[in-house]
């Protein structure tokens, strides 16, 4: 089927069910109703997660023929969003199991089939710092060791871990394999040590493998994404959803609830703060406050919006059939970590304008910036590489792909 078939059947099924957007700005209402539930369950209460399931949330970017709702990026993107809008924790969740689908249907048939074929309901998290051990041996792979902050992970079956293997060949240089290896739940156990200030309600534990035999086709490479070359599952799955960056998947799950959270936070600030009394006056009278609060909601708006177009531009270029140069990767990397970036300064200077009582643990104000402030922690929104990356690709230089998820 052409590209162009599938935009249009993707077109179809789209008109034909309810807008994920949507669907998670009904759930907001709730989601914030149970927020001192899920904080003090370090994880998604399950009504929670069985309502980002029902809404197709955590389906958005599955196949459609394992039962998902293979949505334009925008669309999912957008809802995890709006989740993480009315909720830190559930939209971080969201984004992030939500993501995961796509990257199991870029493997071979017969993973999907084992992994989705009974249930497509069925979900993995994912610890993809390079922490345990792997090792080549007859008919795959042997995994063993503890990777951390694995989100979501006492309502998932399978987990997905990364792991280094060997050395491939990539640019004419000699890496290391950085690699995927897909797990089932008895292969596994889950150290429940997430005791933390922010994102509490994510369950982000620890995965303890202990000898574990992972076969061929349960395992990939993060180097095979950044080749130009066909993957395994497009095969089954030829959408141009499929052939986006994998880079870019994973680290617009990041960067897309940190602006989520970033404007529920402003939504927050303007209700505490639009009656709110310092030395006999109303500070929404107050021009400095009024000029924050303006500058505040255009940067988290504007970064907000240039998001999601990226996300346009990047499935037209995938239905043309155009694939990114590394130097393209770079800008999109950039331009996706300066969003998160920008949003959570804007945070921080409203936080620094919100008084001496916000520093109190039952201040309206006080998990929304914890839980941001620890979703900036993560090494995907490092500004670090996506700045040398940028710069020197800008400079004419040439640009490397770096170990790891990618650009």
């Amino acid at each position: 089927m052409s590209s162009r078939n599938n935009a249009q059947t993707l077109a179809t099924d789209t008109l034909a069910r309810p807008n994920l957007v949507e669907a998670a700005k009904g759930l907001a209402p709730l989601l914030r109703e149970r927020a001192a539930e899920t904080k003090q369950l370090r994880r998604l209460p399950d009504t929670t997660w069985q309502d980002l399931m029902e809404t197709g949330i955590l389906r958005g970017l599955q196949p459609a023929r394992w039962g998902g709702v293979e949505a334009h990026p925008g669309e999912f993107y957008g809802a995890a969003m709006e989740v993480a809008r009315a909720e830190g924790c559930a939209g971080w969740i969201a984004g992030l199991i939500g993501a995961h689908p796509w990257q199991l249907a870029v493997f071979p048939k017969e993973a999907q089939a084992e992994f989705w074929g009974e249930n497509p309901k069925t979900t993995f998290s994912s610890s993809y710092i390079p922490t345990g051990k792997a090792e080549r041996v007859p008919g795959g792979f042997g995994l063993q060791g503890r990777w951390s902050f694995s989100s979501g992970c006492d309502h998932c079956q399978w987990v997905m871990l990364g792991a280094m293997l060997d050395t491939v060949e990539f640019d004419g240089r000699q890496v290391p394999d950085f690699r995927s290896f897909l797990l089932p739940r008895k292969d596994y156990r889950i150290d429940d040590n997430w005791h933390v200030a922010g994102l509490a309600g994510t369950g982000s534990k620890d995965i303890l493998v202990e000898g574990a035999f992972v076969p061929e086709y349960r395992s990939q490479s993060h180097w095979d994404y950044a080749r130009e070359q066909p993957l395994p599952g497009w095969d089954i799955n030829p959408g141009p959803l499929y052939r986006l960056p994998f880079g870019a998947v994973f680290i617009g799950t990041l960067a897309g609830a940190v602006l989520g959270a970033a404007e529920g936070f402003l939504d927050t600030w303007i209700e505490v703060t639009r009656n709110r009394v310092s030395l006999g006056q109303k500070l929404s009278e107050d021009p400095l406050t009024q000029e924050l609060v303006s500058k505040a909601s255009y940067t988290i708006k504007t970064v907000k919006m240039r998001f999601l177009q990226e996300w346009d531009d990047l499935m037209q270029a995938a239905q043309r059939g155009n694939s990114l140069s590394l130097a393209e990767r770079a800008e999109l990397r950039y331009s996706t970590t300066r969003a998160a970036r920008l949003a959570s300064r804007a945070v921080d200077r409203l936080f620094e304008a919100s008084g001496g009582h916000a520093i109190f643990f039952n201040h309206p104000l006080q998990t929304r910036y914890q839980d941001i402030k620890a979703m900036m922690g993560h090494l995907g929104l490092s500004p670090n590489l996506p700045i040398r990356l940028y710069g020197a690709a800008l400079l004419g230089l040439p640009v490397s792909m770096p170990i790891g998820v990618g650009i």
